[in-house]
């Protein structure tokens, strides 16, 4: 929590603190003699509503507007740690004193008012906190929001939840502001910029949405370190054939209208067989100079094998016409499911890879990642980890090892414990920071490469 530990804001959160647990014991406060009660009043009543409205204005700038609302909110809710502890024990004291009550039953009558006080204003300082943090937040994600909420009234739940949630929004805060400064102070470095624009292209089931990024941060990093970046907007489901000539068409495309004479490829997953096609078959080799695959089934999963032998036709058929119409909602002019699934099978890659051989003058590269264990990644990763181990031994969730390599380089990824790194997580699928794999900063290494490469 370094950002949360400056001598500035250290002054300022005493402050806050002491602003707080007075407007929290306004009632209290109004009954006695105390000299100058009302100014004291006032100033604890503007100083807890500066923290609730603005509570970073004094604080150390950081490098981005979302990292200054987490900021704020996780702020907001170290003090609302921080101030119940002070207000508990201000309230024993109040219990062991009872001091200024002519009786019992007076003295319990201003407690409770007292109470009711301190409780509307604990829980403005709280929620103040929490909805910045829910707003701002990453690296929360689905899960920890929807404990929380459903949580969030359960004594003692509620408070390990709480501090849980803190840690992970003050450890993101901290990786994120230092990541921002990183490429602030780089940025003139040009790291990733290459002499042939980048080409990202996606694997099976997704698009190319305009305000859901398939690639997650990465391009936005990528974009921050000088690359410049194209997409291949080819359909989420088609066999490879058709994939590959929907890529070579808006290969020659970009080409032509950027005059950039070539492009480097990055594509993930089918992706990485469609573009082999797009080269070999389709002729958009003139206008590639490297093609990366990211954890490409070049050999096919036998696990697919196993599925389409194992699933009756009728329910297959099922699936197929429910996703086929849904992605022709969503763009896609003739999607295949069936078709796409079928040409990632270890038998299909076989031939295909007899087939279609790679052409002279563009450099092949690879990466693969080694999921640890199944629990480490995330749904529906988590789910086919041990299917796909059965079948094809170590594997990223979907796509076994020895699938992965292909080219004149191979790169393969795995990191200690038992979290790994997954097919989803090599697209930045979760925006999730994983502990030793930092996937921004892995792209950013391999478009620095292919730069110092001439490419």
């Amino acid at each position: 929590m370094k950002l949360l530990r400056t001598a500035n804001m250290t002054i300022v959160n005493i402050i806050a603190v002491i602003g707080i647990v007075i407007s929290a014991n306004i009632y209290y406060i109004s009954r006695t003699n105390i000299t100058g009660k009302g100014f004291i009043i006032a100033a604890g009543c503007i100083i807890t509503l500066m923290m609730l409205l603005s509570p970073g204005f004094l604080y150390p700038p950081v490098m981005s507007i979302r990292l200054k609302l987490l900021r704020n909110g996780l702020n907001l809710l170290l003090l609302f740690c921080i101030c119940t502890g002070v207000l508990l024990v201000v309230n024993i004291a109040m219990w062991t004193g009872a001091r200024g009550a002519s009786s019992f039953k007076e003295f319990l009558t201003s407690w409770l008012l007292n109470l009711l006080v301190t409780v509307l204003v604990m829980t403005a300082v709280f929620f103040a906190g929490m909805l910045r943090v829910y707003a701002s937040s990453e690296q929360l994600g689905v899960k920890w929001r929807a404990i929380g909420l459903a949580c969030g009234f359960l004594p003692i739940v509620n408070l390990i939840l709480l501090f849980k949630i803190i840690s992970v929004a003050a450890e993101e805060l901290d990786y994120e502001n230092r990541r921002l400064l990183i490429d602030e102070a780089r940025k003139d470095e040009k790291l990733c910029s290459t002499r042939y624009p980048i080409l990202l292209v996606h694997g099976v089931f997704f698009r190319d949405f305009k305000y859901l990024n398939y690639w997650g941060r990465i391009p936005k990093a990528l974009e921050a370190n000088g690359a410049v970046l194209y997409y291949g907007e080819h359909q989420s489901a088609a066999s490879v054939k058709v994939c590959g000539e929907e890529l070579a068409r808006r290969i020659e495309k970009i080409v032509k209208d950027e005059g950039c004479e070539k492009l480097n490829v990055i594509a993930h997953s089918k992706g990485g067989l469609d573009m082999r096609y797009a080269l070999s078959e389709c002729g958009a080799d003139r206008y590639v100079a490297s093609l990366t695959t990211i954890n490409t089934p070049h050999r096919g999963c036998e696990f697919a094998d196993y599925l389409l032998n194992k699933i009756p036709q009728k329910e297959q058929q099922l699936i197929a016409e429910k996703y086929n119409s849904a992605f022709k909602n969503l763009g896609d002019e003739h999607p295949d499911f069936i078709t796409a699934v079928t040409d990632l099978t270890h038998s299909a890659c076989a031939r295909f890879n007899e087939s279609v051989k790679d052409v002279p003058g563009v450099r092949y590269m690879s990466v693969g990642s080694k999921l640890n264990r199944g629990r480490g990644g995330r749904f529906p990763l988590n789910m086919s980890y041990l299917l796909v181990k059965h079948f094809d031994g170590d594997n990223d969730g979907l796509v076994g090892r020895e699938s992965f390599e292909w080219g004149s380089s191979y790169n393969y990824l795995t990191v200690k414990g038992t979290r790994g790194i997954s097919h989803g997580d090599m697209i930045d699928l979760n925006r999730e920071n994983i502990p030793e794999f930092d996937v921004r900063e892995f792209y950013i290494k391999l478009v620095n490469g292919l730069k110092n490469a001439g490419f």
